[in-house]
């Protein structure tokens, strides 16, 4: 019988990587009558051989397996990649040594075998919820870097000077240009950004990484 947990807003991938054909099938099984789209991998070579195209979810990784184990797996995952698989760790009971070098490689959290599978739909719901929030602010971060992107150079340039703090008086000054040319680029930054203030513009470009502008010196 299938545990309670909460239902996932949305068919969520959740990756199961384990050697062991019986916990992939039962596990999946388990996942799947729980609302998510779980897929099974062999080893975790085969994991990170596919990861760059995945969609983010959480992944199972049992700690224990042939030629590449769990903390391996840990070690390689790229950079740019942890934060869209956080992974949870399976450990054999009373294996805290390997949980706690797991934590130490980046694991979001641990699970000794045998699980109970309440336990084990908690921690992938409750993780499930931060990859949520975690892909919402990149997504923004993307759609603020292609409003950005549409700036003119010295458009990007006022837009950086006003996130320092400059008026648009002291960036002319800055840009060495007239103020009315200022207010000009001011005027099309915030057309093209599709603004009517200042601090909405600096929202995006903050939310955007544009650099600080304290590197801007006098023209």
């Amino acid at each position: 019988m299938v545990a309670a947990a909460p239902a996932p807003s949305s068919s969520r991938a959740v990756y199961v990587i384990d050697d062991d054909a019986g916990v992939r099938r039962s596990t999946s099984f388990l996942l799947s009558a729980s609302g998510y789209a779980p897929r099974p991998f062999v080893s975790g070579t085969d994991f990170l051989d596919e990861a760059p195209g995945l969609a983010p979810g959480c992944a199972l990784l049992d700690i224990r397996m042939p030629q590449l184990d769990g903390l391996a797996v840990l070690e390689r995952i790229p950079q740019d990649l942890r934060a869209l698989f956080p992974m949870i760790v399976v450990t054999g009971h009373g294996d805290m040594p390997s949980a706690v070098r797991a934590m130490k490689l980046g694991a979001r959290d641990f699970i000794e075998k045998p699980f109970a599978e309440a336990v084990l739909l908690d921690i992938i719901a409750r993780l499930s919820d931060e990859l949520d929030e975690v892909v919402a602010r990149q997504n923004a971060r993307r759609q603020n870097a292609a409003r950005v992107d549409q700036l003119s150079p010295r458009e990007r340039e006022m837009l950086t000077a006003l996130m320092a703090g400059e008026t648009t008086k002291s960036a002319a000054h800055l840009l060495g240009i007239s103020v009315r040319t200022a207010e000009m680029h001011r005027a099309n930054l915030f057309d093209r950004l599709g603004v009517r203030t200042v601090a909405e513009a600096m929202r995006i470009g903050f939310a955007a990484g544009v650099a600080d502008a304290a590197v801007l010196e006098p023209a």
